[in-house]
């Protein structure tokens, strides 16, 4: 957990006072007891990366400075999403062509980006989001447990997917309301994903391969309290995972160029490929909330 919710402060994924999750959810998202959610928490504030005040929750007090993180034309090498997407939200016109594993840093990302659009920090026209997420219909590679025949580390990758595929819908829905013409389309397709990829404005693009790790996921039951014995599990380093940037350029045929189309091709082929409900595998999903 530590190592995961660092690189999203670094990455500035979570805006300077805006407050973390609350223990419970954060246990549950990184499949963690409570005692280390608040040791992570202890380490980080004494850090200066976070704030805890009783009966306030956990703020975030320090977040990287833009002029740091965000790539300038030539740039070469690691960089963070943060700076990247808020670039992109600041066009009249954002798109964006996304492939992972749950969506869970993408919506983050959003929300801080629907934050600056009610304080008139940005006014986007027209945000259209593309996005491929693995079918729910069958077991993936990761996250699995490392049982064959348990499910419930899947099970529980799933309910997560259909969460925030449900706060993209009603995000999406907040932002027609404040005026900004909004499209976000989610097509499932029948892999594990291997890597993260992000296109934005089809000028700027971030990929990542995931890391799989094995560690112990421990469940929670009905009544949302975590019961017993730690699963041992495959899981992938999702926030903590690397990403490079790459950018097209004016030479299409330079080594960044080539890359760049080689990736948006492969997004746009299983983009196409998989629209035709005949060619997913039952129980994939395909809409637009």
């Amino acid at each position: 957990m530590e190592t995961a919710l660092r690189e999203q402060l670094e990455s500035g994924a979570f805006v300077y006072k805006q407050l973390l999750p609350p223990q419970r959810e954060l246990a549950e998202e990184y499949g963690v007891s409570r005692d280390t959610v608040q040791r992570v928490l202890r380490k980080l504030t004494e850090e200066g990366w976070l704030e805890s005040r009783q009966g306030s929750g956990v703020r975030v007090v320090k977040v990287p400075p833009t002029r740091l993180t965000e790539p300038r034309p030539g740039t070469r090498g690691r960089v963070s999403l943060g700076p990247l997407i808020s670039r992109a939200f600041e066009q009249a016109e954002v798109s964006l062509d996304v492939a992972s594993l749950t969506s869970e840093t993408l919506l983050r990302h959003l929300k801080n980006q629907e934050e600056r659009v009610v304080a008139k920090e940005i006014d986007p026209r027209k945000v259209s989001i593309r996005m491929l997420l693995p079918g729910e219909e069958q077991r993936l590679a990761y996250p699995s447990a490392e049982d064959p025949d348990d499910a419930r580390i899947w099970e529980r990758w799933r309910g997560m997917v259909q969460d925030h595929c449900a706060e993209l819908a009603e995000l999406a829905v907040r932002l027609r309301d404040m005026g900004v013409d909004t499209e976000i389309e989610i097509r499932r397709v029948p892999m594990t994903p291997q890597f993260k990829l992000y296109v934005l404005n089809d000028s700027d693009m971030l990929f990542g391969p995931y890391e799989v790790v094995r560690r112990s996921i421990t469940l929670k039951g009905v009544d949302g309290s975590r019961q017993g014995k730690p699963v041992a599990a495959f899981d992938v380093l999702g926030a903590g995972s690397t990403l490079s940037y790459h950018r097209w350029e004016d030479d299409e045929e330079s080594h960044g160029s080539l890359f760049f189309a080689s990736m948006r091709d492969w997004f746009r082929s299983n983009w196409d490929c998989w629209a035709d409900p005949q060619l997913r595998s039952e129980g994939a999903s395909n809409g637009t909330p």
